[in-house]
C-alpha cells in the first residue's frame, strides 16, 4: 500500500536522480534554506528524526512547523530541547515471544471492534510488520550430530498451536509477514536482509519517495540495526501495536551523546571485548533516554559487524539507541550481504545529498561526549549478573572467588534467619569454594564449575570475526586432542543460516562439532533462558552442595535466574572465550596464565596456544563470507521448510479461539468494553503487593525461561492435564494470559522486601500469611482492593517485555511507585493503564521504612497533567500517617488519554470503531 506523507511541506520536497531515475525526498538543507532553522551541525541520528517530521508536516499528522524549528534550537541550546514530538517509524519488527501476544491482541481487537458494531477489517497493520520466529527453540539435545533436527522436531511439537495461530495471522492481516522457524534471529535477519538503510515507496499521489529506513521492534535489541545507520529501538508490544495501527510514537527530542572511537583493536582482542567496555563506560556515564552516536577516526577501520555488536547492546548501556552514520563501510556491507545495486547507489546519493554521510569533515554538535582509544581494549568478560559488570580477563578468577565469598556470607546470614528456632545456624566454610560429587561420575562439581558454555544470541553470532575466531580456537584445540569438560553443556546457535554456510565453507564446523559445539538451532536459545535442562545428576549435585555453578555465553543478558535455574553466576564473553571456558570447565582458573587443559600427549595447553591472530581471522572472513551466500540463504526466506509449509490453519477474518488451548487464549482486555472512555480516578486505600529493590528487571517481573509444577503457572497446567515435560517456557506461552499473569513477579531470584530472605514470587496475603503473589492478588481483587507496587532505581530495566506491564495490570496493580524507571517499561505500564510514579524529595521505600503493611492513597489524578506532582498519603501499620509528594510519570498529553481509555489499545479500538 502507498505511504502517506504530509501535504503542507512542499518547501522541503526535492528530487534526486540516481542511475538515471528520479525520486523525491524531503531535503533538510532545503528546510534550512526556507528559514526553519540551522540543521547543518545536527548529529545524523537526530537528522533521521527531523526528516521524519518534515515528511509528515501537516496538521493531520500532529506535526507542526514549530516542531521542526525545535531541531534548530536544539543545537543553540547545547544539544538540548526536550520538546514533545510525534514520530512515525517506517516499519515494525517482532519476534515470536513478544509477537504472539501482539497478534493475540490484534485478533482480540477484531472481536472487540465487531462488538462495538465496527468492521473487523479495520484492524490491520498500517505499516509493514515482519515477525521472525526465533525465540522458541530449546536446547534439549546438544553435543551430537542429531541435535539440530531433534530440537527442531521438539520445537514444532511444543509450539504447533502458536505456529498455527501465526500462520492464520499471516493470511488474515495485511502488511504482516512471518519468517518461519529455523531461519535466524530477528535482529540478524533484519541486518542481513530486511533493513535497507534508505527506503523508498510510492506516496498517495503516486510519486516515489526516498526516506531513511526506520523501525521500532518488540525486542530491546532492535537497536542492533543502528550499526548500519537504520534508526530503531525496542518498544513494548503494546507501543508497537499502536504504531502498527497508525498511532505516532510520542517522544521528546532526545539528547545525543557523542562517543568518539579512536585507534584500533590490538592482537588478542575482539569486538566483544570492545562492546563490554563500551557498556561499562556508558552505564557509568548515564545515558538512559538518550541517543548515543559513535564518531571518530576509529570508525574508518571498524567493520560493520563490530558496529552492529556495539549497537545491539544499547539496552545494556541504557541508551535508546547507539547509532553509526552512513559511510563507506555501510555501503560495503550492503554490497557484501546481497542488497540490490540500485539500492546501494540510492543510499550513497541520498546520504550525501541530505546530510547523513559521515565523511572526513563530519563534526556535529553533541549534548556531551566521551572517548575511547580502542588500542587500550583488553580481553574481558562481564558478570556475574549484569552486563555492565565488566571484568578484565586477567582479573576474572579472583573476581569470581569474591563472588563466591559474598554469596557464602549472604547464604549463612539467610540460613541463620530461617533456622533461628532450630538451634545454632551453620557458618560459612573458611574456603568459600565448595565441591560436591556427581552421582555416577568420576568427577566432582565445585563452586565455579562451568556447566553451560553457549555460543548464542544476536549480539555475537552476527559477527563473522568472532565466529570465525571461535571456530579457529576449536580447530587448534581439536588438533591438540582437547575436548570440552564432561560437565559442560555446549551449544552453538547461530543467528542465521549464513553463519553455518561460512563455518562449513571454512572447514571450522567439523572442529566445533568435535569438541561439542554442534548446531542446536537457529535462535536465541541460552540468552533468553532456553538453555534446556542440564544433566539430572549435575542439577542434583548443584542443589545438594548449594554450589555456585556458572555459565559462559556469548549473549547480551545475564540477569539473575535468566540462563538456567541451576546456575547462579553467568558471564558474557566473546565466542572464542566461550570455547576456551568449555575446555577449561572452571571459572576459578586464571585462563590468561594457567593451563586450561592437557593435550593428547599430556602437555599443558594455554590460551595463547589456541588463540588465532587477527590476520588468520580476517583472511577466512574475506574468503568465506560472500555475497553469494547471503543471496542463496535469503532467496526464499518467507517460505520455510517442509514442517512450516505443512502447518494447517484457517482463513477466517476473525480467529476461532480454541477453547482448550494452553498456548493461545482470548485476553479479557476488550471484552464488554463500552464505546466511551472513562476518567482517571484517585487511588484510595490501596494495599501493597510487593516492595522491590534496585535494578528490578523485566525478567524479574515477567520471567522468560522454565517453571516448575509447584508454581501457580505449573499448577494451572497440571489442572489441565499438561505434564511437566510439556510445560515448555513462559515465553512460548505468552499468548495465554492465564499463564502469564501467574508468572508475573514469579522469577526464582526476585526478592520481595515484605518477606525476610525469601526468593521467588511470594508476598503476604490479606491475612498476613506468606503466599504466592498471584494468589494474594486474586484475594485482594475479590475483595475489591486496589494494589500498588514499590520499587527502587531503574525499575523495569532490561528487555522490552510487554507482559511485565500486562501481568502487572491483570494482577490488579493500579500504580507502581519507584525511584526511577527504565524507558520502555514506563511506557508499557501507561499503555496498560497502570500509572507510574516516582518518589521526590529524597524519599524512597527505605527512608519511609515501608514494610508492606501500609495503606496507600494518591490524590490529584482526576485533574492530572503530564509530569505533575501529586500528594500521596501512606498510613502505616500502627496508624501513623506520612504525607509525601510523588511525580506522576504520565509524561505526555496523549498518555493521559491512554490512561482514561484504560490503555493505548482501547484508545485505538474506540477511535477505529467510530471512524
Amino acid at each position: 500500500m502507498p505511504i502517506t506523507v504530509g501535504q503542507d511541506n512542499a518547501k522541503s520536497r526535492k528530487t534526486l536522480t540516481v542511475n538515471g531515475k528520479s525520486i523525491s525526498y524531503y531535503s533538510i538543507p532545503a528546510a534550512q534554506e526556507a528559514g526553519l532553522g540551522d540543521f547543518s551541525n545536527l548529529p545524523a541520528s537526530l537528522k533521521v528524526v527531523l526528516e521524519n517530521l518534515l515528511r509528515f508536516e501537516d496538521g493531520g499528522f500532529s506535526v507542526s512547523v514549530d516542531d521542526i524549528k525545535a531541531f534548530g534550537e536544539w543545537g543553540v541550546n547545547g544539544g538540548k530541547n526536550p520538546r514533545e514530538i510525534a514520530y512515525r517509524p517506517a516499519r515494525v519488527l517482532m519476534q515470536d515471544f513478544t509477537g504472539v501476544p501482539a497478534v493475540v491482541d490484534l485478533a482480540a481487537m477484531r472481536d472487540g471492534i465487531v462488538g462495538l458494531k465496527g468492521s473487523a477489517s479495520k484492524i490491520n497493520p498500517l505499516v509493514p510488520v515482519d515477525l521472525v520466529i526465533d525465540h522458541s527453540v530449546m536446547i534439549d539435545e546438544f553435543g551430537n550430530p542429531r541435535a539440530f533436527q531433534m530440537n527442531v522436531d521438539r520445537e514444532y511439537e511444543r509450539n504447533m498451536e502458536r505456529y498455527q495461530f501465526l500462520k492464520w495471522g499471516q493470511g488474515a492481516f495485511n502488511n504482516f509477514r512471518v519468517v518461519p522457524p529455523g531461519t535466524g534471529i530477528c535482529h540478524q535477519v533484519n541486518v542481513e536482509y530486511l533493513a535497507q538503510t534508505v527506503w523508498s515507496d510510492t506516496d498517495q499521489s503516486g510519486e516515489e519517495v526516498a526516506y531513511p529506513d526506520t523501525l521500532v521492534g518488540t525486542d530491546s535489541h532492535t537497536t542492533m540495526v543502528n550499526g548500519m545507520a537504520v534508526l530503531g529501538w525496542g518498544v513494548g508490544g503494546i507501543e508497537a501495536e499502536a504504531a502498527m495501527l497508525g498511532q505516532p510514537i510520542s517522544m521528546l527530542i532526545p539528547e545525543v551523546i557523542g562517543f568518539e572511537l579512536t585507534g584500533a583493536l590490538v592482537e588478542g582482542t575482539t569486538g566483544t571485548d570492545l562492546v563490554l567496555k563500551v557498556v561499562e563506560m556508558l552505564r557509568e556515564k548515564g545515558v538512559v533516554g538518550k541517543f548515543v552516536e559513535f564518531y571518530g577516526k576509529g570508525l574508518d577501520g571498524l567493520p560493520l559487524a563490530d558496529r552492529a555488536t556495539i549497537a545491539n547492546m544499547a539496552p545494556e548501556y541504557g541508551a535508546t539507541c547507539g547509532f553509526f552514520p552512513i559511510d563507506g563501510e555501510t555501503l560495503r556491507y550492503l554490497e557484501n550481504t546481497g542488497r540490490d545495486k540500485d539500492r546501494i547507489a540510492l543510499v550513497e546519493a541520498y546520504a550525501k545529498e541530505n546530510g547523513f554521510w559521515r565523511g572526513p569533515d563530519y563534526a556535529p554538535i553533541y549534548t556531551d561526549t566521551l572517548s575511547l582509544d580502542m588500542g587500550t581494549i583488553v580481553p574481558a568478560i562481564s558478570g556475574p549478573k549484569r552486563p555492565q559488570d565488566y571484568v578484565a580477563l586477567t582479573e576474572a578468577a579472583d573476581a569470581f572467588k569474591q563472588v563466591v565469598s559474598d554469596y557464602r556470607g549472604v547464604d549463612a546470614s539467610d540460613a541463620a534467619t530461617e533456622m533461628a528456632d532450630e538451634g545454632p545456624a551453620p557458618t560459612a566454610p573458611a574456603d568459600p569454594r565448595k565441591s560436591h560429587p556427581v552421582s555416577g561420575e568420576e568427577y566432582e562439581l565445585r563452586d565455579g564449575s562451568v556447566v553451560i558454555a553457549s555460543i548464542t544470541s544476536c549480539t555475537n553470532t552476527s559477527n563473522p570475526y568472532v565466529m570465525i575466531g571461535a571456530g579457529l580456537v576449536a580447530k587448534k584445540a581439536n588438533e591438540l586432542g582437547l575436548n570440552r569438560k564432561p560437565w559442560v553443556k555446549t551449544s552453538l546457535a547461530p543467528g542465521s543460516q549464513v553463519v553455518s554456510a561460512y563455518l562449513e565453507a571454512s572447514g571450522l564446523q567439523e572442529h566445533l562439532d568435535a569438541i561439542g559445539f554442534n548446531l542446536v538451532g537457529y535462535g536465541c536459545t541460552t540468552c533468553i533462558g532456553n538453555s534446556g535442562p542440564i544433566q539430572k545428576e549435575l542439577s542434583e549435585a548443584i542443589a545438594e552442595g548449594d554450589l555456585v555453578a556458572t555459565s559462559v555465553l556469548s549473549g547480551n543478558r545475564n540477569f539473575e535466574g535468566r540462563i538456567s535455574p541451576d546456575v547462579r553466576a553467568n558471564y558474557l564473553a566473546s565466542p572464542p572465550l566461550v570455547v576456551a571456558y568449555a575446555l577449561a570447565g572452571d571459572m576459578n582458573i586464571d585462563i590468561t596464565k594457567d593451563p586450561i587443559a592437557q593435550d593428547k600427549n599430556g602437555n599443558d595447553v594455554y590460551l595463547k596456544d589456541l588463540w588465532p591472530t587477527q590476520q588468520e581471522v580476517a583472511e577466512l572472513v574475506e574468503k568465506t563470507v560472500t555475497r553469494e551466500a547471503f543471496l542463496e540463504k535469503y532467496a526464499d526466506v518467507f517460505k520455510g521448510d517442509e514442517k512450516w509449509q505443512a502447518v494447517e490453519t484457517t482463513e477466517a477474518e476473525t480467529y476461532d479461539w480454541p477453547a482448550h488451548s494452553t498456548y493461545i487464549q482470548n485476553p479479557p482486555y476488550f471484552q464488554g468494553m463500552g464505546s466511551e472512555p472513562g476518567t482517571i480516578s484517585n487511588i484510595e486505600d490501596a494495599k501493597v503487593l510487593a516492595i522491590l529493590g534496585d535494578m528490578v528487571t523485566t525478567d524479574h517481573i515477567s520471567p522468560a525461561g522454565s517453571f516448575k509444577e509447584t508454581t501457580p503457572a505449573g499448577k494451572y497446567l497440571l489442572e489441565r492435564q499438561v505434564q511437566p515435560r510439556e510445560f515448555n517456557s513462559y515465553g512460548s506461552r505468552r499468548g495465554n494470559h492465564e499463564i502469564m499473569m501467574r508468572g508475573t513477579f514469579a522469577n526464582i531470584r526476585i526478592k520481595n522486601e515484605m518477606l525476610d530472605g525469601v526468593e521467588g514470587g511470594y508476598t503476604k496475603g490479606p491475612d498476613g500469611q506468606q503466599t504466592s503473589i498471584y494468589d494474594a492478588s486474586m484475594a485482594h481483587q475479590e475483595a475489591g482492593t486496589p494494589l500498588v507496587v514499590f520499587g527502587g532505581e531503574q525499575y523495569g530495566a532490561g528487555s522490552s517485555r510487554d507482559w511485565a506491564a500486562k501481568g502487572t495490570a491483570l494482577l490488579g496493580v493500579k500504580a507502581v511507585i519507584a525511584e526511577s524507571f527504565e524507558r520502555i517499561h514506563r511506557s508499557n505500564l501507561v499503555g496498560m493503564g497502570v500509572i507510574p510514579f516516582e518518589f521526590t524529595g529524597g524519599d524512597s521505600r527505605k527512608t519511609l521504612g515501608l514494610t508492606g503493611e501500609e495503606t496507600v492513597s494518591i490524590s490529584g489524578l482526576d485533574t492530572i497533567e503530564p509530569l505533575q506532582e501529586v500528594p500521596c498519603t501512606i498510613t502505616m501499620a500502627d496508624g501513623t500517617v506520612k504525607e509525601i509528594t510523588l511525580k506522576c510519570r504520565i509524561d505526555t498529553a496523549p498518555e493521559i488519554e491512554y490512561i482514561e481509555h484504560g490503555g493505548v489499545l482501547h484508545y485505538v479500538l474506540r477511535n477505529l470503531a467510530k471512524s
